[in-house]
């Protein structure tokens, strides 16, 4: 079965938001209860997270009835790591420290390094990216999708949005995903994977979000791989 992704970035915006609310009317800061270690990692994704546009309080659809991709907005003033990444990095499985990323993976993601790793070396596919499009696609594991659904890469079926007994299941299709779909059909860097995955200008992206996609999971990417 082929799936299609689409992101879940609504269902975390509603979330952050709800939570945002809550904590204020305690008297508690937010961000500082959100944010509180500092990190760079942590840095880029308070900077992705506090860039929402929370006037987007629905999730449209286009014509067929296909959820309309909804990739989280990068603030402007967002320092961009992308240019730091070497161009002959290579996206084909390498060894990465389950500990780095287990340190970054918050939410459904905690500890969950190791199948990275394992889905990575399955399909040949470096763990740090598979991890960056989860963290992207996910509000680093607090979206709705990621909660209820184990789904912590917008990936959509025939029925809708897929269903995963696990996070597990959810990372190691979202991997078989990218290779069969995208590695091996010549999408090979981040920028052709983000061109197919959320493209800029698509009908169903009417506000310009996936113009983000690429820029985030690069910084992401480059957050792991520092």
């Amino acid at each position: 079965m082929s799936y299609s992704p689409v992101s879940s970035e609504w269902f975390k915006n509603m979330a952050l938001l709800s939570i945002s609310k809550s904590l204020s009317g305690k008297g508690i800061s937010s961000e500082a209860s959100l944010f509180p270690t500092g990190n760079m990692f942590t840095n880029l994704l308070q900077a992705v997270l506090s860039g929402q546009d929370q006037q987007n309080t629905f999730v449209p659809k286009n014509s067929s009835g296909s959820f309309i991709t909804n990739n989280s907005p990068i603030l402007n003033g967002m320092k961009d790591y992308s240019h730091l990444l070497d161009d002959n990095m290579t996206l084909g499985f390498t060894d990465v420290s389950t500990d780095k990323l287990n340190s970054a993976l918050k939410g459904k993601l905690s500890n969950m390094g190791e199948f990275f790793v394992e889905a990575g070396r399955r399909y040949n596919i470096n763990p740090n990216l598979l991890a960056s499009i989860a963290v992207h696609e996910s509000g680093n594991g607090k979206s709705h999708a990621a909660n209820v659904k184990n789904n912590i890469a917008g990936m959509m079926g025939k029925n809708g949005l897929c269903q995963y007994e696990s996070v597990a299941d959810s990372i190691a299709d979202m991997a078989r995903n990218l290779r069969q779909n995208y590695l091996d059909k010549g999408y090979d860097t981040i920028a052709k994977i983000g061109a197919k995955y959320a493209p800029v200008g698509a009908a169903n992206d009417p506000t310009g979000l996936n113009n983000n996609w690429v820029k985030g999971v690069n910084n992401f990417f480059y957050s792991f791989t520092a």
